[in-house]
């Protein structure tokens, strides 16, 4: 056992130490678009103004992302949490890539060329389509083109997923037509590229946690098959459908490029497929369907062109999802998760599914499996497949029914649990829907705290980035909300760069330690490992962030 803690002069709470993580849920001014500080939180606001609350930053460098212009995502905020360190994320580890060319000769990127020029194929570029940074940056996929153009790549087709959720709302087209005059510029007669199909992201491809995989059977018929409703331009499936559904770009349907009836981009035997999200959550299930061969049972595919796949990092490193990649990822390593198991501390995770990856594969630093079967149990609620704006209380109550059962049970000493309410609802971009679901996050909180005190437990409660602290577009210069066209405020559909709160509730033991001043730290997220094995009762590992907490002597 080479990961074991030491125990320290405070011989840790009686009960557990529970780490509660309100996804999305950003402390921010009062305002018009504050999802919430509008709704009825008794719970939470007596939480803030009775026990210690500090504020952690969730976002760019602190979560080790490029720059404090990057918005933190439910993935390397987790890996933050579990981690108790900063590791370099996917965002920055690719742009690094790209700079210093290590991607271009690297033996993947050199076979998937090799490939389409061997056998005179399509190299084809599949991913979302913005700068929002969170999953992707259309900046990665610019130079992959153009590296491919400069070493001899005679046709590429590029099949866009609009964000809408990391980026505005409605700016497709402003990623969309620069784009087109980006291609236009490098086309050739040696050198054929155009956009061959697309959608959006809350529609097609890109599913996670196998909540719906009818989403990415869409994405396999229009971008492989090239089926679907057939347009000449991206600009014209976007407009086309902005008048007659009136939604917003996540939620566009699928559109297929085609000449003369014919699609002008399939997936055929012989070409190269690259998925350029760097993050993994959503990239997962379409990589599965190029790379499984014949076991793969989750929709009939129809077709399976032989082809050359790989996405821009290994999604999942346990099991190898997919078979290649073009950047290695992080290797996040002393995790919190491995140093309990290894010391012999009990752990419980739970979350609905939409959030159970996070507090189990990003907070174990992107590592499938428990590190102890023994003193480990995971447990997963199924979320309902249904657009979260229409039942935004998801599983919250169920959570809680599981996690109290947890607590009551004796059994565990470190438990971690997630509401994804905050973010999933606040991301639909409703203000209303984002703030009932953190009344009904309230209501749980409020019965979880009576039997944290029945067994004399501490509770951690923070977040792992905002969003619903800030539902509308924000001028930055006044602060204001930004409206649209028709007058009315503009809906905000991504994360915030605002941080998260941290509250420390403890009725029993807080006569031990002093929970240190937002000033004397620069805490972030990484900040809370440290906390929880300090008030288990062990010493930190050296590797980590600084506890929020300091032992009196």
């Amino acid at each position: 056992m080479a990961h074991i803690l030491k125990k320290s002069a405070f011989e840790g709470v009686k009960g557990p130490v529970v780490t509660i993580v309100m996804d999305g849920v950003g402390v921010a001014p009062e305002g018009p678009g504050n999802a919430v500080k509008l709704a009825n939180t008794p719970t939470l606001d007596f939480l803030m103004k009775n026990y210690p609350l500090r504020t952690l930053k969730a976002h760019g460098t602190a979560v080790g992302l490029p720059s404090d212009e990057d918005m933190g995502n439910s993935e390397v905020g987790h890996n933050a949490l579990g981690s108790g360190q900063v590791f370099a994320q996917g965002a920055k580890l690719v742009s690094n890539s790209i700079e210093t060319g290590k991607m271009f000769h690297s033996e993947t990127w050199t076979n998937l060329i090799e490939n389409v020029k061997k056998n005179g194929s399509t190299l084809h570029f599949l991913g979302l389509f913005s700068d929002g940074n969170v999953h992707s940056h259309i900046d990665h996929l610019k130079a992959m083109i153009a590296e491919a153009k400069k070493e001899g790549v005679r046709k590429v087709r590029v099949h866009i997923l609009l964000d809408g959720r990391d980026v505005g709302e409605t700016s497709a087209l402003e990623y969309v037509l620069p784009f087109e005059a980006f291609l236009a510029d490098l086309r050739t007669d040696d050198f054929d590229i155009c956009i061959a199909s697309g959608g959006g992201r809350m529609q097609i491809t890109m599913d996670r946690y196998e909540a719906n995989w009818s989403m990415v059977e869409k994405g396999w018929h229009t971008h492989v098959l090239g089926e679907g409703r057939q347009f000449a331009s991206a600009e014209e499936a976007i407009e086309t459908y902005r008048k007659e559904l009136h939604v917003i770009d996540q939620d566009l349907p699928a559109f297929v490029i085609a000449q003369n009836g014919k699609p002008v981009g399939t997936v055929e035997d012989g070409d190269s497929v690259i998925f350029f999200n760097f993050r993994g959550d959503r990239a997962i299930e379409i990589s599965k369907s190029f790379d499984m061969g014949s076991e793969f049972d989750k929709f009939d595919r129809v077709r399976t062109p032989q082809v050359l796949y790989a996405g821009m990092l290994e999604y999942d490193g346990d099991a190898h999802i997919p078979h290649r990649f073009l950047v290695n990822p992080p290797e996040i390593t002393n995790t919190m998760g491995e140093y309990l198991a290894d010391t012999g501390v009990t752990q419980a995770a739970v979350s609905e599914t939409q959030k159970y990856g996070h507090v189990t594969y990003f907070w174990n630093g992107n590592r499938s499996g428990k590190f102890s079967e023994q003193t480990e149990t995971y447990v997963e609620i199924a979320s309902d497949v249904v657009p979260f704006e229409q039942r935004p209380w998801m599983k919250c109550a169920e959570i809680t029914d599981t996690l109290i059962e947890m607590i009551r049970s004796g059994k565990y000493k470190a438990i971690r649990c997630n509401f994804p309410n905050g973010d999933m609802v606040g991301h639909t971009g409703s203000l209303t829907a984002t703030r009932i679901s953190m009344e009904a996050l309230d209501l749980q909180l409020a019965r979880i705290l009576p039997v944290i005190d029945e067994v004399q437990g501490v509770a951690l409660i923070t977040a792992d980035h905002g969003n619903a602290d800030e539902m509308y577009e924000v001028d930055k210069k006044t602060g204001a909300p930004k409206c649209g066209k028709d007058g009315n405020y503009k809906a905000k559909t991504s994360h915030t760069l605002n941080p998260v709160p941290f509250i420390v509730y403890d009725n029993f033991y807080a006569d031990k330690y002093m929970v240190l001043e937002d000033g004397e730290k620069d805490f972030g997220l990484a900040n809370v490992a440290a906390t929880a094995v300090t008030l288990l009762g062990y010493e930190a590992p050296s590797m980590w962030k600084k506890s929020i907490i300091e032992l009196k002597k």
